[in-house]
């Protein structure tokens, strides 16, 4: 049920408990698998963008689908746990691949699971709380899920640290906050009763997306043409490589960046409800840019270290930010669908930008993604 007042929704703290123990597994791995790939698989950098390009555009398919599905049933809690099940159970199995073809066919089905749970989920929290409090509610989540991608990278360290190059013992270990992940999800997160709205109809016309409104339509395109700069982080990982950082502790560099954006986004959050959310994601996309143009520009591991530091406070700008803003832009009874288009429509502007990053790479020199990336937010 929506919460009153001041206390926070108790589906939006159980589901951010979710998501800290989902990240905690994903990333675990999400940061050393650019260097399992191009290391011990011998993948191009082409291949790793392509693996990654796959991947979200699967992810940004599937969102578009399950939002409009959680629309027409009035329910979200059902693909909510179907999706963080099939992502939990997918990374563990990379520990058995020999190839690069198998880790896209792995990363697809991880993100499969991504897409089916995100427009439900989001829908959920904002079905669970008011719309005064909302930017902290989703500052709230997003700030526990970033923690759980902080202590991810950890693991990672310690792991490669006493085993330089144990990669697959570190996608075993992710199966452990996976499953508790899975458990937690199934016993208490739970459907809200929304204060307004209805489930809408199968017929309804606001599931066209002409009906969305022109100000969401505005902001979709804005966001789109910044996501065909906003390439995968494997390719921020490999640049850190790169420039000279032992593959050992990129991960660290991974754990600095998630805990500033954990500190920030609650701070974020509050702060988008009191001066509007447009002007945070503006100042979000700005800093964004500034760090790419950093990236372009490094040469030394020092370099890297300060730049994952900084990503962090574009991150916690604009992840839970994006979305609070689109339902803050549409009806009710169409929020699923509406973060499930938006989400749709920047994977398909990120499918091309990750894999141009990695041709860029491969062809033309190693800062030039990154460079590209900056003009274009």
């Amino acid at each position: 049920m929506p919460a009153d007042g001041k206390r926070i929704p108790r589906n939006v703290v159980a589901l951010g408990l979710v998501s800290l123990l989902t990240d905690a597994s994903s990333e675990a791995v999400y940061p050393i698998l650019p260097l399992f790939l191009a290391n011990v698989l011998g993948a191009p950098v082409t291949a790793i963008g392509l693996i990654e390009s796959v991947a979200e555009a699967t992810a940004s398919l599937t969102k578009v689908v399950s939002g409009r599905v959680s629309d027409r049933l009035g329910r979200r809690r059902s693909l909510v746990v179907l999706g963080y099940t099939l992502s939990n159970l997918m990374k563990p199995l990379l520990a058995i691949t020999a190839s690069w073809p198998a880790v896209l066919l792995l990363r697809f089905a991880d993100r499969l699971g991504k897409g089916i749970r995100t427009a439900p989920r989001d829908a959920l929290i904002a079905d669970s709380g008011t719309a005064e409090r909302r930017g902290r509610d989703f500052g709230v989540h997003r700030a526990l899920d970033t923690l759980g991608a902080a202590i991810g990278p950890l693991t990672a360290w310690a792991v490669l640290s006493l085993r330089p190059g144990a990669y697959r013992t570190v996608f075993w270990l992710s199966a452990i906050p996976g499953t508790l992940a899975i458990a937690l999800v199934l016993l208490f997160v739970r459907e809200a009763r929304a204060r307004e709205g209805r489930p809408a109809d199968r017929d309804h016309p606001a599931f066209r997306l002409r009906h969305l409104g022109r100000p969401f339509v505005l902001f979709t395109a804005a966001s789109a043409v910044f996501a065909l700069g906003n390439s995968s982080d494997a390719m921020l990982v490999l640049r850190a490589q790169d420039v000279g950082a032992r593959a050992a502790l990129i991960p660290l560099m991974y754990f600095v960046f998630n805990v500033v954006a954990a500190l920030l986004a609650a701070p974020f959050g509050h702060l988008s409800d009191r001066v509007g959310r447009k002007r945070t994601i503006i100042a979000g996309f700005a800093g964004y840019a500034l760090v790419y143009a950093g990236f372009a520009l490094a040469e030394r591991p020092g370099a890297a270290w300060l730049l994952f530091a900084a990503y962090g406070v574009p991150y916690a700008l604009t992840e839970g930010m994006t979305r609070a803003y689109v339902v803050d832009l549409v009806p009710r009874e169409v929020r699923a669908t509406a973060v499930g288009g938006y989400t749709f429509v920047l994977g398909l502007a990120a499918l091309p930008s990750s894999l141009m990053a990695g041709i860029l790479w491969d062809r033309i020199g190693h800062g030039v993604p990154f460079a590209v990336s900056a003009v274009l937010m």
